[in-house]
């Protein structure tokens, strides 16, 4: 009997030590919370891929994902 209540008290406190430490912590951020800051994307005028708008090319106010596409001009047709 004796080594039941030693293992009941090590859960009661292990229980009121983990209350303790979750509500005296400072709250963290979510991981859906740090990805707030999406970059904006922009598709390209040539092959239509969707690329950050920091690394695209801009011509006439069109879009390009490299200098390639640049050079060739926006894709003829519709998509």
């Amino acid at each position: 009997m004796g080594l039941f209540r030693l293992l009941f008290w090590i859960a009661i406190i292990a229980a009121a030590f983990w209350l303790w430490r979750r509500f005296t912590r400072t709250p963290t951020a979510r991981p859906e919370d740090r990805n707030t800051g999406a970059a904006p994307m922009v598709r390209c005028a040539h092959c239509g891929t969707h690329v950050p708008r920091s690394h695209a090319l801009a011509k006439d106010e069109q879009w390009f994902c490299s200098q390639t596409h640049l050079e060739q001009g926006p894709q003829s047709g519709e998509r």
